[in-house]
């Protein structure tokens, strides 16, 4: 327990420094270019986000898995971690430019799209890589992936946007340079340059790639469930609606930094746990002590909502407020989702999650096709909180019968559940 607190403690600092740099360049990014703009760059970078979906083929995830489980050794799974790499960015970076191109509004920008496609292969190989340190439980290495490039693309979005009025083309290039210094850093740190070879280890390849797959395909729907609200508000709205939309969900995406936290630990914990019964009912504490702590923020989110989004974006985003409050039921009941969902991914059954997030996904655009073109952003809002709700409620039933833990065991607090946090205060403490 002790170095699963360690763990907690470390992955919270970095959750917080990624919370506050990405806060602070929203901040700029809202109060420079507005909300139609701010709606623009939501439409261009939904489809790369999607992508780095797909085209990560679920690799962090098998990488980790068979790394832990000790199923293959380093070198193999970095050998064959390069020769994905290369396939999987070239077939990413050419179907997201079709589908910017010739779906999206914003798509006639040619320089926006080519901007925004830029980060794809940089961006795919950071994830690809962390799967290792995952899988060896070097938690300390993964935090510093993940909050390095918020900081660095806060400092060049403050050069090309404040200092030198770049507009949208100055953000989407700073948005490149975090990716890109990991790479190259990965590159030389993780001697993944002596990876590289043109022998393929056809076996390790297909197992990860099989695996991953599925892995991919799950995230899939997971993500278009969080993101498919932005793709129709760009087919059945405006780019105003869109903006007021995007400032509104992306509070509730530092909220979700909370579970976030947890889970990427849940993740790399049972790849490599010997008992999965014991462990599940680890994450069961887990999700408890989350649940409160969502509960307190969703709060805390909604008394303080007009002064959080006007004080951070500006009054143009005050139609962003109802966007907000709209989202916290369904962001509340998702963290079922958000914590347990790692655990089954952990043990190698990422397939669990499409009972829950495919109906949800399902009812998700059938309600945002009937509400956008009346309530724009928040009949978006209102969708995504049913979806969410529905998901949460059947991936608790799922998770119940395949960990045969029962619904009331979940969801039942103890004394016991309490004495981490008093752990954690007296670690802060001294």
């Amino acid at each position: 327990m002790k170095s699963f607190l360690s763990d907690v403690f470390g992955v919270g600092i970095s959750k917080i420094l990624i919370i506050s740099f990405s806060l602070i360049t929203s901040v700029i990014i809202a109060r420079s270019l507005g909300p139609e703009k701010n709606g623009i760059i939501a439409t261009l970078l939904v489809y790369p986000s999607l992508f780095m979906t797909i085209g990560s083929l679920g690799i962090r995830q098998s990488t980790a898995f068979f790394l832990g489980k000790k199923i293959y050794g380093e070198e193999e799974i970095k050998t064959a971690i390069t020769q994905i790499w290369v396939f999987s960015s070239i077939l990413s970076i050419i179907i997201c430019f079709l589908l910017m191109f010739y779906l999206s509004k914003s798509g006639e920008n040619l320089l926006l799209v080519l901007l925004a496609l830029l980060p794809i292969p940089f961006s795919l190989f950071n994830t690809y890589n962390s799967g290792i340190f995952l899988g060896k439980n070097e938690i300390g290495i993964f935090n510093k992936i993940n909050w390095i490039p918020p900081l660095i693309v806060l400092f060049l979005t403050i050069i090309l946007v404040l200092g030198l009025s770049l507009d949208m083309a100055g953000y989407m290039m700073a948005m490149i340079g975090g990716p890109l210094f990991i790479f190259v850093v990965l590159l030389f740190k993780n001697k993944f340059i002596s990876a590289f070879s043109i022998k393929v280890n056809r076996p390790i390849v297909a197992k990860m790639i099989s695996l991953g797959l599925v892995y991919a395909f799950s995230l899939l729907i997971i993500n278009l469930n969080y993101k498919v609200d932005v793709i129709l508000l760009d087919q059945l709205s405006v780019p105003f609606e869109t903006g007021i939309y995007s400032k509104g969900s992306a509070i509730i995406q530092y909220l979700w930094q909370i579970p976030m936290l947890l889970s990427t630990i849940v993740f790399a914990r049972s790849a490599v746990s010997k008992n999965d019964k014991e462990f599940s009912h680890k994450v069961a504490h887990l999700l408890r002590l989350s649940l409160l702590a969502i509960a307190v923020g969703s709060l805390f989110l909604f008394l303080f909502s007009e002064l959080i989004i006007v004080g951070l974006f500006g009054s143009d985003f005050f139609p962003s407020i109802s966007v907000l409050n709209i989202l916290l039921p369904g962001v509340l009941l998702l963290t079922f989702f958000k914590v347990m969902n790692m655990d089954l991914a952990g043990k190698g059954k990422p397939w669990v999650s499409l009972k829950a997030m495919a109906p949800a996904l399902v009812v998700n655009i059938g309600l945002n096709f009937l509400w956008i073109p009346y309530y724009g952003a928040d009949g978006a809002s209102l969708a995504s909180t049913i979806s969410y709700s529905i998901a949460a409620v059947l991936f608790l039933h799922f998770y119940s019968m395949e960990t045969a833990i029962p619904v009331k065991s979940i969801l039942k607090y103890k004394k016991s559940d309490f004495i981490p946090i008093l752990q954690i205060i007296k670690k802060i403490k001294y």
